[in-house]
């Protein structure tokens, strides 16, 4: 079992920044791949980016390429996302998740997910 926790979210300006965390506990967390996805109401839950296991590789969704960086610090069970100059429509709960898989968007690929952390952009 792996654990994930959330923090960071709340209330940003748009084209403010904001840093989320998402801190892991239970099993070896470098064995994972993980992922940031997010679900605004009433829309289903998209894929936002993904680092692999060593964090040498990662994937960006199109829509948020350019003003979003994921990291990952293995050594603290811990991985990152920044996000600048954020946009009203991208008011989500964001979640965090981790694949045994290693490298995948895909939402079913995912084995493990926190609970989620409400952003919300003011215009």
């Amino acid at each position: 079992q792996v654990q994930l926790v959330e923090s960071g979210g709340g209330l940003v300006q748009a084209g403010g920044s904001l840093r989320l965390s998402c801190a892991a506990s239970g099993r070896t967390f470098s064995s994972y791949g993980m992922g940031w996805f997010r679900q605004a109401p009433g829309k289903e839950r998209e894929f936002v980016v993904m680092i692999s296991k060593t964090g040498g590789a990662v994937y960006y969704a199109d829509s948020v390429k350019g003003r979003s960086t994921i990291s990952r610090d293995n050594a603290k069970n811990a991985e990152y996302l920044q996000r600048n100059s954020p946009k009203h429509e991208n008011a989500a709960v964001y979640y965090c998740a981790a694949s045994g898989r290693g490298s995948t968007k895909r939402t079913e690929e995912y084995d493990y997910w926190g609970q989620g952390t409400q952003v919300t952009v003011s215009s």
